[in-house]
């Protein structure tokens, strides 16, 4: 059976979103997920087929403040992570982000975090301006902000794809619960490229 390409599957009122695809969340980050970067040439594939038929592309990052609250310093669960201006906030190097990619910081409030690409940053509406319909989405973690994001790009009522060759989670028994609740959602788990 023939597995069909990115180039195949994106189309006109799709947008694609890669969720925090950083080096503090690959091997060797500062909050590695394991085979967090395998994500990369696969994204990369999507990148292309995207930018070539001129499909809106949004890419999110964690960029926190230093001691942010959802650091365990600051009563919070995780590591001290993309932590503004370092260099484990950036994107990662091996992401091929074409030029015009929307660019959204997320997790920059002082007094909460943000998981999901669409809080409080205007996703929507500007999804919403330009016809998209249906979101393609891939990134990291699985179990966390990708999760927050297809969920809420439900709650708008955006027809949501999972690229499951394109995220990983933080553990195996996140991620399953994760595409549970996905599933439940409304969201279509794509296996394959």
């Amino acid at each position: 059976m023939h597995e069909q390409q990115p180039s195949e599957l994106i189309q006109p009122g799709d947008a694609l979103i890669v969720v925090d695809v950083q080096p503090d969340f690959c091997p060797g980050g500062r909050l590695a997920i394991a085979h967090g970067d395998e994500v990369i040439p696969v994204l990369n594939a999507w990148l292309r087929a995207a930018r070539d038929k001129q499909i809106p592309i949004y890419a999110s990052r964690d960029w926190h403040p230093q001691q942010h609250v959802s650091f365990k310093q600051g009563g919070g669960e995780w590591p001290p992570h993309c932590v503004q201006d370092s260099p484990g906030a950036e994107f990662h190097p091996d992401l091929e982000l074409p030029p015009g990619t929307v660019k959204i910081a997320k997790g920059t409030r002082l007094d909460r975090d943000q998981y999901s690409a669409f809080d409080e940053t205007g996703l929507a509406l500007h999804l919403r301006q330009r016809d998209v319909k249906r979101l393609w989405v891939g990134g990291l973690a699985e179990d966390v902000c990708v999760l927050a994001t297809a969920l809420d790009g439900r709650k708008e009522g955006f027809d949501v794809r999972l690229i499951a060759e394109a995220t990983r989670p933080v553990t195996l028994e996140g991620g399953a619960k994760a595409r549970a609740q996905m599933r439940a959602a409304g969201v279509i788990i794509h296996e394959g490229s």
